[in-house]
């Protein structure tokens, strides 16, 4: 089973941009609520999409690079990257169903 994995801004690059499989990347904090809320259906997806998604998570702050980057100004921000690309873009805990939906939408 798969489990997200945390990746640092100098991993960003060869872990998301270069990847052949869609990545989800959760930009989160320590601090966050809505972001340790969302932690375990994170969890979830990692396991229920392994092998067709690869969930990705970033510490907004001690990678500041790709936050600021990727324009993150609120979290939980989910971002969906497709060949390298950013596809989708999700703001907040969102239900689990839901995001299922989005991902779907792009595999």
């Amino acid at each position: 089973m798969s489990h997200p994995t945390q990746i640092t801004d100098d991993q960003f690059e060869s872990e998301v941009i270069k990847s052949s499989t869609p990545v989800l990347v959760d930009f989160w904090a320590e601090w966050c609520g809505p972001c340790k809320a969302i932690a375990p259906t994170l969890e979830e997806i990692a396991g229920d999409y392994d092998g067709r998604l690869k969930v990705v998570k970033v510490d907004v702050d001690e990678n500041r690079q790709s936050a600021t980057q990727y324009g993150i100004r609120s979290i939980p921000s989910l971002l969906l990257f497709k060949d390298g690309a950013e596809v989708d873009r999700i703001i907040g805990a969102l239900p689990k169903q839901q995001l299922m939906e989005k991902i779907d939408g792009h595999l």
